[in-house]
């Protein structure tokens, strides 16, 4: 909002894990007037009951919800692209697994290359490389320090 002045009809892009990061913002980007494209490899999508919610709220507030394998196809044309980590605490396990998984998913700028010309990079960090590159991360372009400060104001 900080960056862009209203949220009402910008697309966020999420590729990476269906998580409890994409679960929130999956409940509240429709009531916000955003539109979700979401990105996940197969196995990976997010809760079933979660995504059912969040298709009826994407009809009632009329917004795009869009749910894919192909992470280009849900940056396209995207204000705000979103990942957050693809192993999470308990699934050290499956490190080698989710890594193979997530081949193709990184954010870079070549990602980026058909989001909106506005568009901005966001994660709730820590980060790793594979999630997102140096260039993207460390770019103008990213607002991930100016999130975790905004975090720390709603603790």
């Amino acid at each position: 909002q900080e960056r862009y002045g209203g949220l009402n009809g910008l697309t966020i892009a999420w590729t990476g894990d269906g998580n409890n990061v994409l679960h929130s913002i999956m409940m509240s980007a429709a009531k916000l007037g955003m539109h979700l494209h979401i990105a996940t490899p197969k196995g990976f999508e997010p809760d079933l009951r979660i995504t059912k919610v969040t298709e009826q709220y994407s009809k009632e507030y009329g917004t795009k919800l869009l749910l894919t394998t192909e992470p280009l196809e849900a940056v396209d044309g995207a204000n705000v692209l979103v990942t957050d980590t693809w192993i999470s605490m308990g699934q050290e396990e499956e490190k080698k697994e989710r890594l193979k998984a997530f081949q193709g998913y990184q954010i870079t700028m070549q990602t980026a290359k058909s989001a909106a010309s506005n568009w901005t990079f966001l994660h709730c960090l820590p980060r790793k490389p594979e999630e997102v590159d140096d260039e993207v991360f460390y770019s103008p372009r990213s607002l991930v320090f100016q999130e975790a400060e905004n975090r720390k104001w709603t603790i």
